[in-house]
This record gives structure tokens, C-alpha cells and sequence, in this order.
């Protein structure tokens, strides 16, 4: 978003801060009714223009919204989108992505609130993870999943957790889940299929992500595969984990080395890179034999490279020159 359209998706998130939200229900239940609203808008093309029309009265498109919705969400939701249709847009989408953006703050908040029910776990450094087949404290194989009923062949779900802090398991969720389905094609096409209904894919992913990750993180996948909005899944997976690390204002780092890295290793490594960008990293490791040795670091669009493949493709290239 840029210009007045960023400006009000900070005035909407500072709205929602303001709410001081600290129960996970509540903000469960905040989060489902706002892509309820989503879901209408983007349904009715009319009723999102009107809402979103610069030439209207701020003040008569409220009041519109404010119709549509009271008594059928809570009074924070119905105020939100108020707030939403009242605000200034570049396009009438904007309004709904923004509106949608809310809706994933509010289950990030659920899956923080859970942290205030946890015991503290001293002396746990992170979570790293291994690619496609759970984290790295948890190396046995992958367990399988349910058939695809397109393909009959099975499809490995992310392996069960050790639960951590409630934004930990969010983020390892949303990331396990992507390398599963980068990594399963079948999977990929029938989650991405306009045939598939989604009452279908909403059971083949409850089926396959039941006990392996929260259920916060199970109603935001679930969200982002059944209403795309025209989205590849990666893109709105990475959505999410990206506004759950600024939750805790870090960013994330996907980490590719040959080898599981040690706790101790990670530690110096997320440190060291803090360091660098003045934030905290949440690291994201991927083990990939491809890399022969040393690591790769990617943060944004921003690539570290200090593998050895790396190395030895820059020496062919001047042995070729």
C-alpha cells in the first residue's frame, strides 16, 4: 500500500492496539468475524465501491457499515470496520486488504494471549526447524497424512510440535506448512484448485494439520487456502508470519545449510545478525544437502551467501571467462 492507503492501515492498526486485547477468545473471535467481513466485500463488488467511494461523506459511509453489521458481529468488530469505511483509499481494495490485515493481527494477538496461560521455558534458545519434516529437535521421520482423494497418494502433514510460545508455534506453523506444500505438488494443486470446493479443502486441511499446529495457526492457513484473494499460498503464508514477527518487531531469517545447526550455533548466529540490523531474527533454517557446506542467509530480499556451492560456482564462472 502506499500514500493515504498506508496511512490509514496505521491508523486502523493503532485502533486495534488501543483495544488492549489480552483474551484469546476474544481476539479469536474478532479476527473470524473481520474476514467474514472480508469475505462479503470481496462477494459484493457494489457495496465495496460505495463503501470505499472517495466522493461520499466519511460520516454516511459509517453509518452504512454500521447498519449492515450491528448485531450480527461484536461492537469492536462493527467499530473496526467503521473506522475502515471511513478512512481514505488509494482503491476499494486497499479497504479490504487493510480490513484483512486486521483480521490476521487479531489471531496473532490470540496466539500471544496464549503465552500469558504458558510456563516460561528457561533456557529454550529457539525453535529451529528442519525443512518438510518438522524441527530440528524432533528429526524422526514425517509422519503420513491422509490420501488425496484426486491422486490416492498420501500426503505427509508438518510433524507434531513441542509447543513453545504461542508466537513460536504460529510462525514454525505457517513455515513448516510451506515447505510441506512446496514440497508436495499434489498437494499443492488440489489446495490451489478451483474444482476442490472449499468445504472440502477446509476438511482435507483439518485432517492433515489436526495436532500438528495450534489452532490459531490451523484457522489462518486454513483462511489463506480456502479465501486466496487471488494470491499464490506462499505469498499470503508469508503474509501472516510476516506480521506475526512484527508483533515482536523481529525480522526472519531463512537460514540454508547442508547440516542441522546446534542450538549454540543458532544462538550466535540470530545474535550476530541482530546486531546487524539493529532488530531481532527469527531464524527459519532449511536443511539443504545442495549447499555443500557454510550457510546461506536471506532476510527480505536481501541474500547472504557463504556456501560453499556458491564458491565454487563463481570459481567455474571465472575458470570459464
Amino acid at each position: 500500500m502506499r500514500g493515504a492507503s498506508r496511512t490509514s492501515l496505521a491508523g486502523l492498526t493503532e485502533r486495534l492496539e488501543a483495544e488492549n486485547i489480552t483474551s484469546a477468545p476474544v481476539a479469536t473471535r474478532l479476527g473470524d468475524e473481520l474476514f467474514a467481513v472480508v469475505g462479503l466485500l470481496d462477494a459484493e463488488h457494489g457495496l465495496r465501491r460505495a463503501l470505499s467511494d472517495p466522493g461520499k461523506p466519511a460520516a454516511e459511509k459509517g453509518a452504512v457499515a454500521s447498519a449492515l453489521l450491528h448485531g450480527k458481529v461484536t461492537a469492536r468488530a462493527e467499530s473496526l470496520v467503521v473506522a475502515a469505511v471511513e478512512s481514505r483509499w488509494a482503491t476499494s481494495g486497499d479497504m479490504v486488504d487493510a480490513i484483512e490485515q486486521l483480521a490476521v493481527e487479531a489471531l496473532v494477538l490470540a496466539a500471544q494471549a496464549e503465552d500469558e496461560h504458558r510456563e516460561p521455558r528457561p533456557g529454550r534458545p529457539g525453535r529451529p526447524r528442519h525443512a518438510g519434516s518438522g524441527e530440528q529437535h524432533h528429526p524422526g521421520p514425517v509422519e503420513r497424512g491422509p490420501a488425496d482423494q484426486q491422486g490416492g497418494q498420501p500426503i505427509p502433514p508438518p510433524a507434531p510440535v513441542e509447543r513453545g510460545s504461542g508466537l513460536d508455534d504460529l510462525e514454525d506453523g505457517l513455515f513448516r506448512f510451506g515447505r510441506v506444500v512446496a514440497a508436495q505438488p499434489e498437494l499443492r494443486s488440489a489446495l490451489a484448485s478451483t474444482w476442490l470446493p472449499a468445504e472440502r479443502k477446509d476438511e482435507l486441511l483439518a485432517e492433515l494439520l489436526r495436532g500438528k499446529v495450534t489452532p490459531v495457526t490451523q484457522r489462518l492457513i486454513t483462511q489463506m487456502v480456502t479465501h486466496p484473494r487471488g494470491r499464490a499460498l506462499p505469498v499470503a503464508l508469508d503474509m501472516c508470519a510476516d506480521i506475526a514477527a512484527r508483533r515482536r518487531e523481529q525480522l526472519i531469517a531463512v537460514v540454508r545449510s547442508a547440516v542441522e545447526l546446534t542450538a549454540a550455533q543458532q544462538r550466535r548466529l540470530a545474535d550476530a545478525l541482530a546486531a546487524t540490523y539493529g532488530h531481532q531474527v527469527h531464524l527459519n533454517v532449511v536443511i539443504d544437502p545442495s549447499v555443500l557446506g557454510g550457510i546461506s542467509v536471506q532476510i527480505g530480499d536481501e541474500l547472504i551467501d557463504g556456501t560453499a556451492a556458491s564458491r565454487l560456482a563463481a570459481v567455474r564462472r571465472k575458470l570459464a571467462g
